[in-house]
């Protein structure tokens, strides 16, 4: 038999959240599936996500992927072509592309048909990551216009600080101020936005996160928001020990139990894409009950405390994060983001449609 560790992604859930996403806008709405979904695999969320207006990814062979599986909404891609063979490809699956540099831009003279290309120009607001400074924008836009190659431009750029106090002000008001003259279709708002600034929406909206259930704030949960997760990872305890007061668990000893008490061994590790940093203490459910991992985490399994549970033992089912159990907040309780944790997941782990 496999180990008893596996991923069960909830479809109805993805279709839940974009929901969400819809009743929060008038926008259209562009669907991230970057990173395979965020690790929920790129086709089995692409099903689930069809009643969106477009998807956005990185990867052009994933873009053509989605096109080759008969996916015919608009396709964007988010970090645009690295190459004029990209291109290329880009014009022949009817792909559109960020342009966020001159180099970019150079290259869409290698285009060799006219009017073919749909382009999102990237206007570095103040996140300076992407995207053409302010200085630089009007010429870029202008080329865009002009370009053969160039069907429709729509305008973009991204928000540092939406999911956080500082918020979006400044960054809106600057591209606001940049483009009020422009007459093209804008997106702003990515999950963080989408649900708190409606004044950021525009014409499309790039909700990621919050299509896997997760929450984008620190300070609000994802049931606040009435999102569902979209994927539970769960495992059994496969190995329990009971300990007198002073012996140690795990690698380097750092947990000592103070009293008498069980402790359960559950089959997932860092080599399954557990945070390896996660402490003693962070939240992990036991029979549906609440309980905490103690000491190291190891690459193939971690512990739990079983004090006050006499019915857990071997083959007791574990939620390591999802129904239940917000994966934000054991991200949180690791010192990391949602994020990192779903798109972390290791190959290994089994995904189930549940």
């Amino acid at each position: 038999m496999p180990r008893p560790i596996q991923a069960r992604i909830s479809l109805s859930a993805l279709e839940h959240n974009l929901g969400i996403a819809r009743s929060r806008t008038r926008a259209r709405v562009m669907s991230v599936i970057k990173a395979g979904a965020y690790g929920h695999g790129l086709l089995r969320a692409a099903e689930a996500l069809r009643a969106t207006d477009g998807y956005a990814l990185l990867d052009i062979n994933d873009a053509v992927l989605l096109r080759d599986a008969g996916y015919r909404h608009p396709v964007l891609l988010l970090e645009g072509c690295f190459t004029p063979d990209d291109f290329a490809l880009a014009v022949r699956h009817d792909l559109a592309c960020v342009i966020h540099n001159a180099e970019q831009l150079a290259m869409l003279d290698a285009c060799p048909q006219r009017g073919a290309l749909d382009v999102w120009l990237k206007i570095n607001s103040g996140m300076n990551r992407l995207g053409f400074a302010p200085q630089a924008a009007q010429a870029a836009m202008e080329k865009l216009k002009a370009h053969p190659a160039v069907r429709n431009v729509t305008l973009m750029t991204h928000f540092a600080n939406a999911d956080e106090a500082t918020g979006v002000s400044a960054q809106l008001e600057a591209f606001n101020a940049l483009t009020a003259a422009w007459r093209a279709p804008r997106s702003l708002a990515n999950s963080a936005a989408l649900l708190r600034y409606p004044e950021t929406h525009g014409d499309w909206v790039r909700p990621g996160i919050m299509l896997y259930g997760a929450s984008p704030f620190a300070e609000m949960s994802a049931q606040s928001l009435g999102l569902q997760a979209a994927m539970t990872l769960s495992s059994e305890i496969i190995a329990v020990q009971t300990l007198r007061s002073g012996d140690a668990v795990g690698y380097g000893g750092t947990f000592r139990a103070d009293a008498p008490m069980r402790v359960g061994t559950v089959a997932c590790g860092y080599a399954d894409g557990y945070p390896r940093h996660a402490p003693t203490g962070t939240p992990i459910l036991v029979n549906g009950r609440r309980t905490r991992t103690l000491g190291r985490v190891s690459m193939d399994m971690l512990a739990v405390d079983l004090s006050g549970m006499p019915e857990a033992g071997i083959g007791s089912p574990v939620v390591l994060w999802g129904d239940g159990l917000p994966v934000e907040e054991v991200a949180a309780a690791a010192g990391t983001i949602s994020y990192e944790l779903l798109c972390a997941l290791a190959p290994r782990v089994s995904m189930v449609v549940g």
